[in-house]
């Protein structure tokens, strides 16, 4: 049953071709237009407008394979299960076909495509609460594929629901898993518990209802399908391999880093893992167009925290040379066939990666003088728990590194204390995680509309007033600000802040109408639009946005109707976002 990467991508996209669906290029790691997320974590999160009910360009039954990247718990990678960047597949009905189809569809794939036996496959349905009724009509629907009642488990919202808290599309959906065959654990065991039996490889969730403000669910007028199958899981699942970094994606790297080490893989298990994880993800936030690089701030500061684990890991194996370039070179030989913007911004990743490199040298260097001050002040023979937190978080040192440290004088450290602090960091970073998730999905309000069509006012402003080297390098709405970043190489004058908030006033004024149309990606470009991370098209229809003679762009929307419904445009900051790009935060009144 095994199974190469070229393979699977080309038999997932051609079996969903042949059935209908139009393939779409995968979207930026970085979410555009309403980006109040730092990176897009899922397959369906760039297409939330037309799953809320916009029209895609593309149609209304869409297939692709889109990178990923979750950093909620980027410090649990190293076990066999996490990654932080990943690809996944994806389809999606957008109020076309519905269950029926969908079921039999991944029956199909599984057993003809993919090489399954109906007899090695469990799926779960939702079992029905208060709010929805149990999910009888799928559970039907695999019946007629051939499935026993002994393959259906039904399960409670926590297993069988998606839906946002606060509101919005939300559905059932249908688990399936790859039965490994041995015994059950217990007279409950099943797909929910994790005895190992069980292997998940697919999720079809339904969208049917919409959950309103006050809790209560109606159904949508529009019901959607979204699915998704983790390529890396399917692929170490299918050729028989305990975790996806013993598959080929990660096979060069893990060749040269045996070579650099001396060491093999299941010699030091997770170390490997680190840095094989976390330069994979560092080379595609790096290869992106947007020309993100390591910082203090969001984005910039998981690419740094990344790069920094990375090269504590190699310290781990023993490896002090300077190496992540010569890595990085095996992802691209790995991806850029697929994804050309890696080859395209080589030159970036391979700076970057260096010059982090250095600069986090010179960071342990400091760590370790903080750490002879520690150890001068150490009473009792203990370090405790938070100031081992703070070498970690502040200079990096793993728990480890302090413990090694520790020892070599005689000293011990409090782990207990320690893992207190961790915990409360994790805990912190992953609210903010969820929040910023949950507002990304779930905002498509009108006043965030009308901050997307303040953006392109702004936009056009710019490139009137310093020309058209100005270009969007990324912007963050939510439905109270804006923040737009753009390449520009000093910092404004307050007069020129002043001018530009008068200029974009002065478009509101006049009350034009917002226009959207349809346009091939040759078409829009010949009439002259411009818009972020256009190379990525190719030649399906886009949406263009028209405001008069003021701007033209290709984007995804949503917008307001007319720009008379913007209010007053107030600039709140000028700043710097990274070299060569400013930063303006501003708000609609």
């Amino acid at each position: 049953m095994s199974i190469t990467y070229r393979e699977l991508r080309q038999k997932w996209l051609e079996f969903f071709k042949s059935k209908g669906h139009t393939e779409i290029p995968s979207a930026s790691v970085f979410p555009e237009n309403d980006a109040t997320v730092l990176f897009t974590t899922a397959g369906m999160h760039p297409l939330v407008p037309y799953l809320m009910g916009q029209k895609h360009p593309a149609g209304n039954r869409l297939t692709d394979i889109q990178k990923c990247i979750r950093t909620n718990d980027i410090d649990s990678v190293g076990d066999t299960s996490h990654l932080t960047f990943f690809e996944m597949m994806g389809n999606w009905s957008l109020g076309d076909y519905f269950k029926k189809e969908m079921v039999a569809w991944s029956f199909e794939f599984l057993t003809q495509h993919l090489g399954f036996k109906p007899e090695q496959l469990a799926v779960t349905c939702f079992k029905g609460d208060e709010n929805a009724p149990r999910d009888d009509e799928t559970a039907g629907f695999w019946k007629e594929q051939g499935l026993k009642d002994n393959q259906i488990f039904f399960y409670g919202a926590d297993d069988n629901w998606w839906g946002l808290a606060d509101g919005g599309p939300c559905g059932p959906d249908t688990e399936m898993f790859i039965d490994n065959g041995q015994p059950a654990c217990g007279a409950d065991c099943g797909p929910a518990c994790h005895c190992g039996k069980y292997t998940e490889i697919w999720n079809d969730v339904f969208m049917q209802y919409e959950k309103k403000a006050d809790g209560s669910l109606v159904k949508l007028a529009q019901q959607n399908v979204d699915t998704g199958m983790g390529l890396e899981r399917t692929l170490a699942f299918m050729n028989g391999v305990s975790d996806a970094f013993s598959t080929e994606l990660f096979a060069g790297m893990r060749q040269k880093l045996e070579e650099l080490s001396g060491k093999k893989y299941a010699e030091a298990l997770v170390p490997f893992r680190k840095v094989l994880d976390h330069v994979r993800t560092s080379v595609f936030i790096l290869g992106d167009d947007k020309h993100l690089a390591p910082s203090n701030t969001d984005q910039g500061y998981v690419l740094r925290r990344l790069i920094r684990v990375a090269i504590r890991s190699l310290k781990q194996l023993g490896i002090t040379d300077f190496v992540l370039p010569a890595l990085a070179e095996c992802v691209l030989d790995q991806y850029a066939e697929y994804y050309p913007e890696l080859q395209r911004n080589r030159d970036f990743i391979m700076t970057e990666l260096a010059k982090e490199e250095q600069l986090f040298n010179r960071t342990i260097t400091a760590g370790l003088k903080e750490m002879d001050k520690v150890m001068s002040r150490v009473q009792n023979g203990l370090i405790d728990g938070q100031t081992a937190f703070h070498l970690y978080d502040t200079y990096g040192f793993p728990l480890e590194f302090t413990q090694q440290i520790a020892t070599e004088n005689n000293l011990q450290v409090d782990v207990d204390g320690f893992n207190k602090c961790f915990q409360a960091h994790q805990e912190l970073s992953r609210k903010g995680a969820e929040q910023k998730f949950k507002g990304g999905l779930a905002d498509h309000s009108e006043k965030s509309a009308h901050y997307h069509t303040a953006t392109h006012i702004m936009h056009a402003m710019l490139r009137q007033m310093f020309g058209e080297t100005v270009a969007q390098k990324g912007s963050n709405i939510t439905p109270e600000r804006m923040r737009f970043d753009f390449s520009f190489n000093r910092k404004m004058t307050p007069e020129e802040v002043k001018e530009l908030e008068n200029r974009v006033n002065a478009v509101i004024e006049q009350k034009i109408p917002v226009e959207c149309a349809e346009r091939t990606l040759a078409e829009a470009q010949a009439e002259g639009a411009i818009g972020l991370f256009a190379h990525k098209y190719d030649a399906e229809k886009v949406k263009v946005y028209t405001i008069g003679t003021v701007s033209k762009e290709v984007c995804g929307g949503p917008h307001a109707q007319n720009t008379g419904d913007l209010g007053h445009f107030r600039i709140l900051k000028e700043e710097s976002s990274s070299a060569g790009v400013r930063r303006i935060k501003a708000v609609l009144e």
